[in-house]
């Protein structure tokens, strides 16, 4: 049973990889912009190249370590605490009138700023429609995060053999790129559809994309508290 019990967190932690907001930013980019199936498809790839790489050789390296018992019953609720409540602070923060001034003040400069602006890195290197440079930047914006990380150590103390760990891994990193993944298995299936609810999503992104960002940190953060109390006092 506690086999199941950390499974269900390496799980959770890949859901929190997924709205990684620099994978986000670059999704939200890619739908943007022209070719969005092929520049998905060249991110994805190098996406995978790195995160299930990277992975395995940190899980693999983990595997045998034998501070694995200490770090699971002080630094994983020591991670759970801290991540947790930076993400409920964010949230909160996100939803004050403060920040919504902020963000209009942010929103004017821009506007007025609007013809001096220039794209970031990553939207300069996508834009070019290339399915070689999304790879390029798919394989350079995908190192594991903190989230990443944590299940990985969690996988090593699993003491699983190397197959199914390996496995465990790549499905891992197989939950975390949904963003891509759907998208185009979207565009293989429906394409039509699938434009039209990429429309539809970049819309309605413009419209509530702080308020929804705001409540999936609270959410989320409150679980990670919420995880990290229940382990320190078990």
């Amino acid at each position: 049973m506690p086999a199941v019990g950390e499974l269900w967190s390496i799980f959770g932690l890949s859901v929190v990889a997924m709205f990684n907001p620099t994978l986000l930013a670059a999704a939200t980019v890619m739908m943007l912009l022209p070719k969005t199936k092929t520049l998905m498809l060249g991110y994805l790839l190098g996406a995978y190249l790195t995160s299930i790489s990277l992975g395995m050789l940190v899980v693999f390296s983990l595997h045998d370590s034998a501070s694995a018992e200490t770090a699971h019953n002080t630094l994983s609720p020591a991670e759970d605490l801290v991540v947790g409540t930076i993400l409920v602070i964010v949230g909160v923060a996100l939803r004050t009138s403060r920040a919504e001034r902020m963000s209009e003040r942010r929103a004017e400069r821009k506007s007025a700023k609007e013809g001096e602006s220039k794209p970031s890195w990553p939207e300069r290197m996508l834009g070019r429609g290339s399915a070689r440079i999304s790879f390029a930047v798919g394989v350079l914006l995908s190192f594991p995060g903190v989230s990443y990380l944590t299940a990985l150590n969690r996988m090593a103390e699993l003491d699983w053999a190397a197959a199914p760990t390996a496995l465990l891994v790549i499905v891992f990193c197989l939950i975390q790129q949904l963003l891509l993944e759907v998208p185009l298995i979207g565009f293989a299936v429906a394409p039509e559809w699938t434009e039209k609810a990429v429309v539809r999503f970049r819309e309605w992104l413009a419209r509530n994309g702080r308020r929804a960002g705001a409540a999936t940190a609270v959410v989320l953060g409150a679980l990670l508290i919420l995880r990290g109390l229940i382990e320190l006092l078990a």
